[in-house]
């Protein structure tokens, strides 16, 4: 079964000498990055476990977070923090989806739009739930950028994981419906228009096609029960991209084969591409250096630690204990090497190895 950094160092360097006038430079860094991970390159440790003669090679992790290979125990860390902040109460999860008429400019500017779109989205969340027909009170949610399909194919859009109620002016506590938050159909005209004037602060307002205005934008909102699998399904992907290596099949012929599953059956289909097609479309979903992809708004937001404490007393709860160390955690950039300090275990006899040497970055491998 081929790795994501196998491709790369099959395929990156014909990948990078065809389109390297047009490359970013993050995607030829993420590229060197995922193509050296774990290798002699980024250096690592030599142990030798002294009866059986027996040595072991483990070298550095990039810690780049689109690498499919690290940031798993970051990934574990973020889900046992973030659980801490739920709320006992319904949750809701927003979907807030680009329409593909903006999607080309969006690629061109990452930067720009993605962050009109967790504008607008937390805009029009927040104006409508402060509507007495539906919460009467200021909200707090959780946003999460992806920008993919199953496939890989470039389809922006935000999560939005939202507790079910608001904290009204008079500092209580007032639940939505059980099974309604805010009504789709409302939030996808705002939401445009949240966007619209986003966009026209920008000097690319002039470059969207005028149709994208009048046309309706795709909102949804369902309730999520208690937040946790919602958690659960963000964590993966809050330190990596869709792709995991478990779903590449085979790389032969310059063809890469892998799988996914369909949104509409539920069925698993296998996509076949060409090793620079399916590069391209891995690359397309590389974010900015320094985009931050998960943010916090309302009495969520790391600010608003006082109101969150007023809405746990209205909830019944405990603030001290629930916010002892608590602190938010998006997502890192990553950069760097890391090494376990974990003493291997010899794979003949089971004792302990010792450190024999320490490899430094760009030295040879094993013999």
């Amino acid at each position: 079964m081929p790795e994501l950094a196998d491709i790369i160092r099959r395929h990156g360097p014909e990948y990078l000498a065809h389109y390297q006038d047009r490359m970013l430079p993050s995607h030829r860094r993420v590229l060197a990055a995922i193509g050296a991970c774990r290798t002699a390159q980024l250096g690592g440790h030599v142990y030798l476990c002294s009866p059986c003669q027996q040595r072991q090679y483990p070298y550095h992790s990039c810690k780049n977070r689109h690498c499919p290979k690290c940031q798993n125990p970051q990934a574990t860390r973020w889900l046992e923090r973030q659980r801490r902040w739920l709320l006992p109460t319904p949750y809701f999860l927003a979907t807030f989806t680009l329409p593909a008429g903006l999607r080309p400019l969006a690629r061109s500017h990452q930067k720009l739009l993605y962050g009109c779109l967790f504008q607008a989205a937390a805009q029009a969340l927040h104006k409508l739930a402060r509507d007495s027909r539906f919460v009467g009170g200021q909200i707090g949610m959780m946003a999460v950028l992806q920008t993919w399909t199953r496939d890989l194919r470039y389809h922006p859009h935000l999560h939005c994981l939202i507790p079910g109620g608001g904290i009204t002016a008079k500092r209580r506590w007032r639940f939505s419906e059980k099974n309604f938050f805010l009504p789709a159909t409302a939030l996808s005209p705002l939401f445009r228009a949240k966007f619209r004037d986003a966009l026209k602060k920008t000097h690319l307002f002039s470059l969207a096609p005028s149709h994208v205005w009048k046309q309706d934008w795709v909102v949804d909102c369902r309730p999520a029960g208690h937040g946790l699998s919602v958690l659960k399904y963000f964590a993966p992907y809050i330190y990596r991209l869709a792709l995991s290596n478990r779903r590449l099949l085979s790389l032969d012929n310059g063809q890469v084969r892998f799988q996914f599953r369909d949104r509409q059956s539920g069925q698993q289909q296998i996509a076949t591409l060409p090793a620079p097609v399916f590069l391209s479309r891995f690359l397309q979903h590389v974010l900015p250096e320094g985009f931050v992809k998960v943010r916090y708004y309302g009495f969520l937001h790391p600010k608003n630690r006082k109101l969150f404490e007023t809405v746990l007393l209205a909830l019944g709860g405990n603030p001290r204990p629930a916010l002892a160390g608590l602190q938010p955690v998006g997502d890192g950039e990553g950069e760097g090497s890391s090494f376990s300090c974990k003493t291997p275990s010899c794979p003949r006899c089971r004792r302990p190895m010792i450190l024999l040497e320490t490899l430094l970055p760009a030295q040879p491998g094993p013999p």
